[in-house]
């Protein structure tokens, strides 16, 4: 590639050169054994960018431009190590702060509220001093699609390609894998 193509490049990326906007775009699919999935994307070329996300479902079992948002309910997200509070006392303080349910997963809480809700349930953690091991407003699944065999090994592999894809910046999706079988799927990677 001439040098001037490679100048020209980093110039437009760092917005030196006029003429480069970034747009940002949320695609809706299905994923292998019908696992719901949204993409969010912030991209300088829409075009570019769709064709090589719509090749990516299909080469991996998928179905793109389903609608599926309404599958989702935008939420509060935040986990807390078990180790860090008691249940009895985690939950009178985020019920305090506003939050609206707390799950046990395992060696997790986790905690959901509304989007308005998430900073002053972070806040009133942090004022406590714990300190979770997550916190984000995300797209949280109603329902989950529990995969095996190959196809959550082509789910992973889906994913994979997706957070690897340099216009990505956020993919949900609603599939549960027993961990057993994540560990040994992850394992022969």
């Amino acid at each position: 590639m001439p040098a001037d193509n490679i100048k020209r490049a980093i110039q437009k990326g760092t917005g030196e050169l006029p003429g480069s906007t970034y747009e940002e775009g949320i695609y809706e699919a299905y994923g292998p054994g019908g696992v719901a999935m949204i993409v969010e994307v912030t991209t300088d070329n829409k075009n570019r960018t769709t064709s090589e996300i719509r090749h990516t479902f299909a080469k991996h079992g998928g179905t793109f431009g389903a609608s599926v948002a309404w599958m989702f309910h935008k939420k509060g997200y935040v986990v807390v190590e078990k180790g860090k509070a008691s249940e009895e006392k985690l939950l009178e303080l985020i019920t305090d702060a506003g939050a609206d349910d707390m799950n046990d997963d395992g060696s997790n809480w986790e905690i959901l509220s509304s989007p308005e809700s998430f900073h002053s349930v972070v806040e009133g953690l942090k004022a406590a001093q714990i300190i979770p091991a997550a916190a984000e407003v995300t797209m949280v699944p109603q329902t989950y699609v529990k995969l095996t065999g190959k196809q959550a090994d082509q789910m992973l592999r889906l994913m994979d390609e997706l957070e690897d894809h340099e216009d990505v910046s956020h993919v949900y999706a609603n599939f549960d894998i027993e961990e057993a079988e994540l560990n040994a799927l992850t394992q022969t990677k």
